[in-house]
């Protein structure tokens, strides 16, 4: 099978196609035939030498697929057949026709998406589910800033802070990504490259702030984060693209408003963690990808066939995706979704 490796850490120019043997699903696994897979900023870390798999994971990037069921693994317990349309989360493995998967990771891909779309469900989908519903334990009512509103988890984020009966708004870095943002549910956006968001956030909350604050931004907005946050107030942390390092007052002023600062990653998470996680997202949010029309959509931002990968990494570096960027893997002719 064709596969996506990189030899030497580095920029997008490093990333290369390469054919190693189709994996043999071991027990509890599915082997799947992979249709597309979408990019995430993962992804451009481990290229670049600064996130490496977990212990006993593929070091072939990817952590989320569409496509069909080709054989099951000794021991698979769930009523799955040849041929069945699947989406799965995973901890790497994505970038290449073929990857095992553990059933309970596993997901059916609703009737009415195609391949492509599927591919961009699983990662942030499940990472916006996990933060809002599992960490945050967001509240009807309550008003949830997402940083980065119109990346792939900002997306997702917006639309289940409403599915959820919470007030979404958002930051982004251009009026079009605001629009965006909006168009799917945002109640107010705010340009973090022309101002500072804390005004913003204070007068749409009458000066109360927010209740909830996704970032992944990090050490470069913690001082607008603090000022934005409501008292007693949950701030989210799930990545660090401003930097991890932090000068100033932080704790006196985050202690200042009671507030709580928690922390979440989902690749370096058990298996059994990821599985209760797909188990409530199945339960609670899936439904409402399906019917005419649906309450939620993945958002793409573009495919690029597996040849074109560097080209790819180089839009998402360049931060001009809005939404998924996918990876065709079986040709555009073969997606009957």
């Amino acid at each position: 099978m064709r596969v996506v490796c990189v030899d030497v850490p580095g920029g997008p120019e490093n990333l290369l196609l390469r054919t190693v043997p189709i994996p043999q699903p071991k027990d509890g696994e599915v082997l799947i035939k992979v249709h597309a897979t979408a990019l995430n900023r993962a992804d451009l870390l481990q290229r670049r030498g600064l996130y490496p798999p977990p212990p006993g994971v593929s070091d072939i990037m990817g952590l989320e697929v569409s496509g069909t069921v080709d054989t099951l693994g000794p021991g698979v317990k769930r009523a799955l057949k040849p041929g069945d349309k699947v989406m799965a989360l995973l901890s790497g493995g994505g970038y290449a026709e073929y990857v095992a998967v553990q059933e309970e990771l596993l997901m059916p891909v609703p009737s009415n998406l195609t391949f492509y779309q599927a591919a961009s469900i699983p990662e942030a989908w499940l990472t916006a589910f996990q933060l809002l519903v599992l960490i945050a334990q967001v509240k009807q009512g309550e008003v949830v800033l997402v940083h980065a509103g119109a990346s792939g988890v900002g997306t997702a984020a917006v639309q289940l802070v409403r599915l959820f009966g919470g007030v979404p708004i958002v930051t982004a870095g251009s009026a079009e990504k605001l629009k965006l943002a909006e168009k799917l549910g945002a109640a107010a956006g705010f340009n973090y490259r022309e101002q500072s968001f804390v005004q913003g956030v204070h007068d749409f909350t009458q000066g109360r702030g927010a209740d909830v604050i996704l970032d992944c931004i990090g050490g470069s907005s913690w001082e607008q984060n603090v000022s934005s946050l409501a008292v007693d107030g949950r701030w989210v942390l799930y990545g660090a693209l401003g930097g991890k390092m932090v000068e100033g007052e932080l704790l006196g002023k985050l202690l200042s408003k009671r507030g709580h600062l928690l922390t979440s990653l989902l690749r370096s998470r058990s298996l059994q963690y990821k599985a209760d996680l797909v188990r409530a997202f199945s339960h609670k949010a899936l439904p409402y990808f399906s019917g005419q029309p649906s309450s939620l959509r993945p958002v793409i931002d573009s495919v690029y066939p597996m040849e074109d990968i560097a080209e790819a990494h180089t839009h998402m570096e360049a931060n001009r995706n809005m939404g998924k960027i996918v990876i065709s893997v079986t040709p555009q002719t073969e997606e009957t979704s």
